[in-house]
């Protein structure tokens, strides 16, 4: 397998392992010279985990701001130091929720709300992980902040467990939305099946499990020879504005230069730092501010 890789590998992460676990599976499976994940998934949590091949590492950072989607199910009658059925009982509580209390509450889980993360969460105090400090049994005080949820629906109940989809904004934890929706209810309650569903533009519908990959790796299919689910760099760009470029122009990019900006696009990309993504016959060439009608080069890719 040739190390030359670039693009997007979306996996789906099983349960139980970490996200760097996975990541190292991959790696010795394609032996990319470079390889970077887009958002850790708790190892309780399977879905999408979006994986960046070679030059498509430049591109992480617009996946880490995109939206995501979650499936999970929340236990009522406990709470664990984890928010999750990983962690250990801190709390019981006998009642459990009615199915009209759970729906009368969604709409106060919606738009911007205030939600202080996990103890154990990948956040620094001080330099130090939470998630470190609070294995060491130090007490963690982490801020309130300020996260988007888009959408909340309950779709599954039962007296003691209740299913749930959320699409929210880069930053949500929702391990710390189903411990505050437990304590509003009054019956407390924590995370005990998490999955990603999607980030960004990356869904189940692209997605290849670890197992599919090694199969088809020691069965040589041409699936894996191939790279099928290789996913081009410029995937996890498909929300900001693009341009095509003739060849002296992506000469010029490559070469970190700036160009003029485009007649066609002048008056429609007006306005100062203006991300876009400049390609040439079909093959991306850069990310590119464009303004004061020039195009600057930011991040240059050296795509074969």
């Amino acid at each position: 397998m040739t190390k030359d890789l670039s693009g997007w590998i979306i996996l789906d992460k099983p349960s139980g392992i970490t996200s760097a676990h996975a990541v190292a599976k991959v790696k010795r499976a394609l032996k990319p010279a470079k390889i970077g994940h887009a958002g850790t998934l708790d190892p309780l949590a399977s879905g999408i985990l979006p994986l960046a091949l070679g030059e498509a590492t430049k591109t992480v950072s617009f996946m880490m701001d995109a939206g995501k989607a979650y499936s999970f199910e929340v236990t009522w009658g406990e709470e664990r130091d984890t928010d999750d059925i990983m962690g250990a009982v801190t709390a019981n509580q006998p009642k459990r929720p009615l199915q009209a209390e759970i729906l009368n509450l969604l709409s106060e889980f919606t738009g911007k709300i205030m939600q202080q993360p996990p103890s154990y969460s990948a956040i620094k105090v001080d330099g130090k992980r939470a998630y470190d400090m609070a294995r060491q049994g130090e007490k963690v005080e982490l801020k309130p902040r300020e996260v988007t949820i888009h959408s909340l629906e309950m779709t599954d109940y039962t007296i003691d467990k209740s299913n749930f989809i959320c699409c929210c904004g880069k930053g949500t934890y929702v391990r710390s939305l189903a411990r505050d929706m437990g304590r509003r209810l009054g019956c407390l309650g924590h995370i005990s099946r998490l999955r990603r569903l999607s980030v960004g533009n990356f869904a189940e519908k692209h997605a290849i499990s670890l197992e599919v990959l090694d199969e088809m790796r020691h069965k040589g299919d041409p699936r894996y020879l191939n790279l099928d689910f290789l996913l081009p760099v410029e995937s996890a760009l498909d929300d900001i504005p693009a341009m095509e470029l003739d060849s002296n122009q992506a000469m010029l990019l490559k070469r970190g230069q700036a160009i003029h900006l485009p007649t066609e696009l002048s008056m429609k990309e007006e306005g100062a730092g203006i991300t876009m993504l400049a390609s040439h016959n079909g093959k991306a060439i850069a990310i590119c501010e464009a303004s004061q009608g020039k195009v600057r080069p930011i991040r240059v890719f050296n795509i074969v």
